[in-house]
């Protein structure tokens, strides 16, 4: 193999483990909520400023994309404790990400999801701040997913005062 060849196969190998990792995180989730719409989420009273459902899929597959993209930039630097750190805090955030599908939808319970929300507010606003030491445009990509976390936690918690 040529130098040429090592950092190009990196790149690759970088980018399928941020893609697994982040696409792996949201099937799970979705494989707790798409049962629960109809049956159960369809039903419940919901905060008037719930948009309609049409918007979370296509909401979630674009924070999903710059996550992959953040982690694959992260995964990139230069081997480092900070790094090592930043990778855990984020697989972290992936599992809380998922766990909340599981406890809001699978559970059904708008109380569980509050508690999980407000973990991964916290796990993903670390990992912003982690992130920005490392790479300032990995940092960047994730503000829109720790919007996004902060309106579904307010939508979480008008579910559960309305129910």
């Amino acid at each position: 193999m040529t130098e040429m060849n090592a950092p190009s196969r990196n790149r690759l190998r970088d980018a399928l483990i941020a893609a697994i990792a982040v696409f792996a995180a949201g099937a799970i989730g979705s494989l707790a909520t798409m049962p629960n719409i109809p049956a159960w989420y369809a039903g419940l009273t919901k905060p008037a400023f719930t948009p309609p459902d049409w918007v979370f899929g296509p909401a979630w597959t674009t924070l999903y994309i710059l996550m992959a993209i953040a982690f694959w930039r992260v995964l990139q630097a230069p081997p480092a404790p900070l790094r090592r750190v930043a990778i855990v805090v984020f697989v972290e955030q992936l599992v809380l990400n998922a766990l909340w599908s599981v406890a809001f939808f699978g559970f059904r319970s708008p109380l569980a999801g509050l508690v999980v929300i407000a973990m991964l507010w916290g796990s993903i606003a670390l990992t912003i701040a982690l992130f920005s030491r490392i790479d300032r445009a990995a940092a960047l990509l994730l503000a829109p997913y720790l919007a996004w976390v902060t309106f579904a936690g307010a939508l979480n918690a008008g579910v559960l005062v309305l129910n």
